[in-house]
């Protein structure tokens, strides 16, 4: 254990227990509900004990956030005051970074640097950026039909469950609470059971500002205990969840039971197009960061890498050599590039596709086992392998590891076909300095969101979400206001008129 990991556990301690926060309060965790342990990768030791919430206290949770919807303070403020408590939410979990980014290196086993520097800040930013679209949503007004104006207002839906995934709790789940309770919304969110530290402790200082209580809470569990009685209580009004897509199916079908909408952001198994036309460096760049960072658990990494044949050799040799030399170890070490995996299954299940692959008739070019350098934790080289055709397994499932599978084509349509050729749809990359190129693979890819000549980047303000099995809905400035907002038009006569006399006596 080095001195930094050494001085950041005695500045911050890790509960005993990791319970649910429900109207403002920690829940006591003494009891009914199963006790899950919470394992770090890096020592793969225990650091906590998840308390399960039962359908009981799911309940309470739910109907503590209806209680404060209907009746509580928080749907009736100006935009400008509720504004004001985002941004001291802002405020409170940026002073806290050093604390949010250990409990989420520790329990998901993300470089510290890489979180603080990015998911931290984000986290916060989340805040702001949805306090500002609420206060800049407008309404609209039709008088078009005389003798009238319709007004077309928005109010929240009410009641929203979040469930939000392990890969990057800190980011993605704290854009789900500022995009719901920005419009008036209450929520309840459910983490990974795998990584629930970070968000118990944004939950808890969110509770330090002036938001009243029961505005957010949370919940602990496992999908088909805690997840399953949230999705389907009768007094959740919307879901929102970020994850595998065998799990959105299902949250999608239960969902479905009560005629409420979902918005999904699911998995992908995205192409990353380098044509001869690339610069070459600045593609190996993007392409080594578009699978390997966030220690590739990513629905949006660039896991299939198709290269033009004619550059093919050059760029894959400089690829395994800049694989074999990235810096894996402990993420609290400022040089680190990729930390552990999440957990132990995850771990082995990344590791089974390098046989599969072989099997397919692929090729294992590096990495493909644990990394022997560490006696403890859950650390894999980074592995890349050269599949046969697209139809290999490893083309076709996301694997959602430091696993990056090669494609040669040789030319662009049948790059375009490949990519194509997929169940999911979420991101494509295209590296190339060729207009023609880059215009017709943009236009081409059947994907939510296309870099070029970039690795992954969000723009807020633009849609973000997949085609075909890769989600449903999108998140955005303007699309997270429709998802948690109701539309009302009211018209009103701007003069009277004449109307029928139904029943009147001459």
């Amino acid at each position: 254990m080095n001195a930094v990991t050494q001085d950041l556990m005695k500045r911050f301690s890790v509960n005993e227990h990791c319970s649910s926060f429900i109207g403002g309060e920690s829940v006591n965790p003494s009891g009914a509900g199963e006790d899950i342990p919470v394992i770090s990768p890096i020592t793969e030791q225990q650091i906590s004990l998840l308390r399960e919430a039962s359908i009981e206290e799911v309940d309470t949770a739910v109907r503590t956030a209806r209680d404060a919807f209907e009746n509580g303070p928080w749907r009736h403020m100006s935009v400008d005051a509720r504004k004001k408590v985002m941004l001291q939410i802002q405020d409170v979990l940026l002073s806290n970074a050093d604390e949010l980014a250990y409990l989420e290196s520790i329990n998901a086993g993300l470089a510290m640097g890489y979180v603080k520097g990015f998911h931290v800040v984000r986290t916060g930013w989340n805040f702001e950026f949805f306090a500002e679209v609420a206060s800049q949503a407008t309404g609209e007004a039709y008088t078009q039909t005389k003798p009238y104006i319709s007004i077309v207002t928005r109010e929240p839906v009410g009641v929203s469950a979040l469930i939000g995934p392990w890969n990057a709790p800190l980011a993605l789940c704290s854009m789900k609470i500022a995009s719901c309770i920005a419009f008036g919304n209450t929520c309840v969110l459910k983490p990974s059971e795998f990584t629930p530290l970070s968000l118990r402790r944004v939950v808890e200082l969110i509770h330090e500002t002036d938001i009243p209580k029961g505005v957010v809470n949370l919940v602990n569990g496992r999908g088909h205990v805690t997840g399953d009685a949230l999705v389907s209580h009768p007094e959740v009004d919307v879901v929102s969840f970020t994850g595998g897509t065998k799990t959105g199916a299902m949250i999608a079908a239960r969902s479905g039971e009560g005629l409420k909408p979902v918005a999904l952001e699911l998995g992908g198994k995205s192409a990353n197009i380098i044509a001869a036309s690339a610069n070459i460096e600045r593609a190996l760049d993007g392409a080594i960061l578009g699978i390997y960072s966030n220690n590739g658990q990513q629905c949006l990494a660039g896991s299939r890498i198709l290269v033009e044949r004619s550059i093919a050799d050059e760029f894959i040799e400089k690829f395994v050599a800049r694989s074999k030399n990235i810096k894996v170890g402990d993420p609290m070490d400022a040089a680190t590039e990729i930390g552990p995996v999440c957990y132990q299954a995850h771990m082995d299940r990344v590791l089974s596709f390098v046989d599969v692959a072989k099997q397919d008739g692929g090729e294992l070019l590096t990495g493909g086992k644990r990394d022997e350098r560490h006696e403890t934790g859950l650390y894999l080289e980074p592995t890349a392998v050269i599949a046969k055709s697209n139809e290999a397994q490893v083309c076709q499932e996301e694997i959602f590891g430091p696993f990056a599978t090669f494609l040669i084509y040789d030319h662009l349509d049948e790059a375009l076909a490949i990519a194509n050729d997929s169940e999911f749809g979420l991101v494509g990359y295209i590296w190339s300095d060729h207009l023609p190129t880059v215009m017709k693979a943009s236009q081409e890819m059947r994907a939510g969101t296309i870099w070029v000549n970039t690795p992954m980047t969000r723009e807020l303000r633009a849609p973000f979400g997949g085609y075909k099995k890769s989600g449903i809905g999108r998140d955005s400035a303007k699309d997270c206001l429709q998802f948690f907002t109701e539309e009302k038009t009211t018209t009103i006569p701007t003069e009277t008129f004449p109307m029928a006399k139904w029943g009147a006596s001459d």
